[in-house]
């Protein structure tokens, strides 16, 4: 049997119209791996009764503890429409928005995207941010509307009212649809009852219905009321099985790589597109230039070091020498596998527009895989940056080269978590999405790893901003000879939100780029200095004003690394910076090559940025995080004085019966414990979610507190 579906996998494999690649996104607990267990049990790989029950993408420990999806599992499966076999590469993504960083790689490797909502809890905040992501990398979605049987049996709901409810969050989705899409698929990929991209059905109980299947079948919603009220489930998965339903709309309704490429590439890769890397991206040709973007790896005890991603264009075969564009290092592939269930299956060669897994490729997620050095795919950011940190250490001294091990690994496999080793006070620092986040890592590091750690309490990470223009400053090399003048001033509103909304790119400005000057025209610069702009980095910028310079080629690379440099450690604490343009008026240099190498440039530029923001009255940024919180109306004061407590504010309150909803913007550095807090206010009943981050400035009175604080606990001068 098994031997037989890796046969259909991979003769389907070769022909890229029959290979759809879609990921499943959803809030927490709205049933995302209940229903990805039906897919897989409906393509013969697990037994039917233990679908919904089993979980079998949640193959991790923690998850099967906790009940919630951690790490991206990928699946590959067969399904015959009209007699012809597709083949359907499944990415089933974490629903937690500590783990939305996996949510955010799983949308580079697939071209649909199923959203799953739950019918009793309508729209959430989470549900906004997984279609957020999936939108901005051009990924089409359908809508999966379910737990239907919650409205039958818990809310006894009759058919009007139901179909109130679906109208509801069908109009829901659209809306997000419509705002939040590029202008060429606004009206285009809205979703839709009549033509069958919304579904809805019960995962739990396996079985599924769309407009087109009811047609075909001559199945009434009055069927599925009726079967429920006699309180026998068990027919209408057998009249409408979740996996059939579901998989026809998305053959029919999700592109194939062919037709995705066309228009996702020119959004995810900045090269020529009239170049033949070009051409072969946008046809996704398999005789072309190879192409592997790798979007997860996984660390197998037996097998290494496994990298799982998407060929956009080209042939990957085993033996064949690679080159790593991000890396700068040759490599050879070593095995390449297919997924088959959760299992990997060893193959010769695979062609675009495939979700495969290689081994022998040691690389971080974001990685562009050719086999000459070439322009790589746009890096993939995450919506929002980690902003808690822990310091973690070895109990035991004699496991210390062990933990600086499982800290690389940990971080190649969850690239959200960012792992900071100073060398100098021997510290590990790991930051995270969140206290979750961060617990569940080192749960990881503890069971699966086996290394006993300490961790710190949790540290919040700040950010540095300027709130004024400040005066041209001079930065001057060790030698005398060479001087950089630069002057710094804030960032306009336009540009901090389309910086936030990641509609400009973060990367070094090498090469003509019509597209980024049209974008920074839009926002407000004038044409010649948009050509002007040399590098965009977490949030800030930095803009070449100098003219006829005779060296500045020899030295613009260096002031770029000592730009992100102190934008990534500030002058007031050395936490990163934010919202800061930073101006090179002039440059003096000495016209011997061998005096203004990089020791004589690094130290004179970096002086120079630091002095200017000196003197453009710095101050700390804090992070806030808005939240929404959710209770049963009793508790409406208790939950408004949490906030208020917390020193947040509170932005909406609206109540729904017997609930309310409260959104409130509350600093990260109050928010720890934050859960037992509110259990405690509520009795257990209060649920909170993230909606947004953002950074404000920290109030006056507390700005010299933080500082002397971050400047003591990282050793550095204290002034007085």
């Amino acid at each position: 049997m098994v031997d037989k579906i890796v046969e259909r996998v991979m003769k389907t494999s070769e022909k890229p119209e029959f290979i759809r690649n879609i990921a499943i996104a959803a809030h927490i607990d709205h049933g995302k791996t209940t229903f990805s267990d039906n897919l897989l049990a409906g393509a013969g790989m697990m037994s039917k009764e233990l679908a919904g029950k089993q979980c079998v993408l949640d193959f991790h420990e923690d998850e099967k503890e906790r009940g919630i999806t951690i790490d991206t599992a990928a699946v590959s499966m067969v399904h015959i429409v009209e007699g012809k076999d597709y083949l359907i590469n499944l990415l089933d993504t974490p629903g937690h928005i500590d783990f939305s960083g996996d949510v955010t790689r799983a949308m580079r490797a697939v071209d649909g995207v199923i959203v799953l909502c739950d019918a009793v809890e309508s729209v959430m905040p989470q549900t906004e941010t997984v279609l957020r992501q999936a939108l901005k990398e051009n990924v089409k979605p359908i809508l999966f509307i379910n737990k239907v049987d919650r409205l039958i049996k818990e809310l006894q709901l009759k058919p009007e009212q139901m179909q109130e409810r679906f109208v509801k969050i069908i109009n829901h989705v659209n809306i997000l649809i419509n705002e939040i899409a590029d202008n060429e698929f606004k009206n285009k990929w809205n979703v839709n009852v009549m033509d069958g991209s919304v579904c809805f059905g019960s995962a739990f109980h396996n079985w599924a219905m769309s407009v087109n299947y009811m047609k075909k079948k001559g199945i009434s919603f009055k069927d599925i009321i009726d079967a429920y009220e006699k309180g026998d489930h068990k027919p209408l998965a057998d009249k409408a099985p979740l996996h059939e339903v579901v998989l026809d709309a998305v053959i029919h309704h999700l592109p194939n790589p062919v037709q995705a490429q066309a228009y996702r590439i020119k959004k995810i890769w900045h090269g020529d597109l009239e170049s033949e890397d070009g051409k072969s991206l946008l046809s996704c040709n398999s005789k072309g230039p190879l192409f592997f973007v790798i979007t997860k790896i996984v660390v197998d005890p037996q097998a290494g070091e496994l990298s799982c991603g998407r060929i956009f264009s080209g042939t990957i075969t085993k033996g064949m020498n690679v080159y790593l564009n991000r890396e700068k290092k040759n490599l050879r592939i070593q095995q390449v596998f297919i997924y088959n269930g959760a299992k990997r299956e060893i193959v010769e060669r695979a062609l675009s527009g495939n979700i495969v897994g290689v081994a022998g490729v040691k690389a971080m997620p974001g990685e562009t895989i050719t086999i000459e050095p070439t322009e790589s795919f746009e890096k993939i950011t995450h919506i929002f940056e980690p902003v808690v940190t822990k310091a973690i250490e070895a109990t035991k001294a004699s496991d210390l080269p062990k933990l600086i091990e499982v800290l690389r690994r940990v971080s190649k496999e969850d690239p959200t978590i960012q792992i900071e080793i100073n060398e100098e006070t021997g510290e590990h620092l790991m930051h995270g999405m969140g206290e979750l986040h961060l617990e569940v890592i080192e749960n990881r590091i503890k069971t699966e790893k086996g290394v006993e750690v300490k961790t710190s309490p949790p540290i919040v990470v700040y950010r540095e901003a300027i709130t004024k223009e400040s005066s041209e400053v001079e930065g001057k090399s060790p030698n005398k000879h060479n001087k950089f003048y630069f002057k710094v001033e804030p960032l306009s509103k336009e540009f901090m939100e389309a910086m936030r909304k990641k509609e400009l790119p973060e990367m070094r400005i090498k090469k003509k780029d019509k597209a980024l000057w049209e974008k920074l025209q839009e926002l407000g610069m004038d044409g010649k200095t948009a050509r002007k702009v040399r590098d965009i980095y977490k949030g800030n910028m930095l803009i070449d004003m100098s003219r006829g310079i005779v060296h500045i080629g020899e030295v613009i690379e260096m002031i770029m690394d000592m730009f992100e440099d102190v934008m990534s450690a500030g002058p007031l604490a050395r936490e990163p910076c934010i919202n800061v343009k930073v101006m090179l008026m002039d440059v003096k240099l000495h016209e011997d090559a061998i005096h203004r190498g990089p020791a004589q440039a690094y130290p004179a530029i970096r002086e120079g940025i630091r002095g200017a923001m000196m003197l453009a009255n710095p101050v700390i940024y804090e992070p806030l995080q808005t939240l929404q919180f959710e209770a049963p109306v009793e508790y409406m004061g208790e939950i408004s004085k949490l906030i208020a407590n917390k020193r947040g504010q509170l932005l909406d309150m609206q109540q729904e019966g017997e609930h309310i909803t409260v959104k409130g913007k509350l600093p990260v550095g109050e928010m720890f414990g934050m859960t037992s807090d509110l259990r405690s206010a509520t009795c257990g009943r209060g649920n909170h979610f993230l909606v947004d981050q953002s950074f404000e400035k920290l109030p006056n009175e507390l700005q010299e507190k933080i500082i002397k604080q971050i400047r003591q606990r990282k050793g550095l001068k204290i002034e007085e």
